[in-house]
């Protein structure tokens, strides 16, 4: 076994030494060094993947080329296979030095470019045999509550860039203590983004770490009226009064999601 391997495989323990983020699962003089790497990658839309990548060094690395697996909850298998592919493409440019902090850093630049934001989709994926629907084309209505924000303004320009790249209109509304985000699409976009909203590290616990977000609900899902006018854009919106508020709603004709569940919160 390679004393370079050794070495290396101590230099990334010392790197990634967070809770779970380097596991050392094989050191063995005949069959080499396995062991997995938890890492935070930034993804298309913004959107964080936690990717699980196992490195196996045979004994003879870095003579000869590691190999790898990816694994990633957020991603599809034949997307973890298109990961490993380039991966492995990488890691022949740097054949007979020690590669595997080099490999990190360069998934960690180059995923959102690997994996389009259109493979990210779920619906119409190319890996499934799942059509778009007609009532997955329709105009939907969403109304979600947050129960807080603790990095706002990080928060509002995530949520914000979500919505333009997904195509939604509608508000981030903001009155006293209450939270609330309506949207307004294609009701595959809304699902998308609300995948995008529960496995992303979109805010900060109490002491300061990046977490995702666990007190989001949805209060009502709804399809648009013919009738009922639709948000022209996504707005961040503030509102002093409850009849500020209760116009907005009144205004796309969503008086009756108002009444239910908005003057509710706020008794």
């Amino acid at each position: 076994m390679s004393g370079l391997a050794l070495e290396e495989l101590s230099a990334i323990a010392a790197i990634y030494c967070g809770q779970e983020e380097c596991q050392v699962l094989r050191v063995s003089e005949a069959e080499g060094i396995s062991f997995r790497i938890q890492t935070s990658v930034e993804g298309p839309l913004g959107t964080d993947v936690l990717l699980k990548l196992l490195f196996h060094l045979p004994s003879s690395y870095p003579s000869s080329l590691p190999n790898i697996s990816v694994d990633s909850e957020q991603l599809t298998r034949t997307q973890c296979m298109a990961v490993r592919g380039r991966l492995l493409e990488e890691a022949k440019r740097h054949f007979s030095q020690p590669m595997v902090h080099e490999l990190i850093l360069w998934i960690q630049q180059n995923l959102k470019h690997i994996i389009e934001p259109a493979e990210t989709s779920v619906c119409c994926q190319k890996s499934t045999l799942s059509t778009c629907t007609a009532e997955d084309a329709a105009v939907w209505t969403i109304l979600l509550h947050l129960d807080h924000m603790r990095a706002k303004g990080k928060y509002v320009k995530t949520v914000e860039k979500w919505c333009s790249d997904l195509n939604l209109t509608g508000r981030l509304m903001f009155m006293g203590k209450m939270i609330l985000i309506l949207l307004q699409g294609e009701r595959k976009n809304i699902k998308e983004y609300l995948i995008l909203h529960k496995t992303s590290k979109v805010d900060v616990d109490s002491s300061g770490k990046k977490c995702k977000e666990k007190m989001i609900s949805v209060l009502s899902e709804t399809k648009v009226q013919a009738e009922h006018r639709r948000f022209q854009e996504f707005q961040v919106k503030e509102y002093s009064t409850l009849d500020e508020l209760q116009n907005e709603f009144k205004v796309a004709g969503l008086a009756e999601l108002f009444s239910e569940f908005v003057l509710d919160r706020l008794k």
